[in-house]
């Protein structure tokens, strides 16, 4: 699953209840297809519209599936959706799961020295 953000405009003539149902609209549509989400943010009302983004993980393959969707809904003026890197936390629990990361032994001066003395007397 690849982690995306969704970015639309919502005409201004929706009441505040309308918008609320038409975001929850949005979000089941995401999640009918399979995917997951992630942070929402409350839309925020510009002069001609409403400004609302929120994140979401989904199969690139059922990328199309949402955004056939997301056209068909009248109420949407324009949307954008990008893809996002995985947050940092998501990461870490990723990579923790392949394998254990154990830091390397700090190496002491005098033994860089050491060996840069021991090259430098081969040549």
């Amino acid at each position: 699953m690849r982690n995306y953000e969704l970015t639309y405009l919502i005409s201004s003539g929706l009441s505040e209840e309308e918008l609320k149902r038409f975001q929850e609209k949005i979000i089941s549509l995401i999640q009918e297809i399979g995917g997951t989400l992630g942070e929402t943010k409350e839309p925020i009302r510009k002069k001609v519209a409403y400004l609302a983004t929120l994140n979401f993980h989904l199969s690139p393959e059922k990328l199309d599936s949402l955004e056939k969707r997301l056209k068909s809904e009248n109420q949407i003026i324009r949307y954008m959706i990008l893809v996002r890197k995985a947050p940092k936390k998501v990461l870490e629990v990723a990579i923790k799961s392949k394998k254990i990361i154990k830091p390397e032994p700090k190496v002491e001066l005098k033994e860089i020295e050491k060996k840069l003395e021991e090259i430098l007397d081969e040549q």
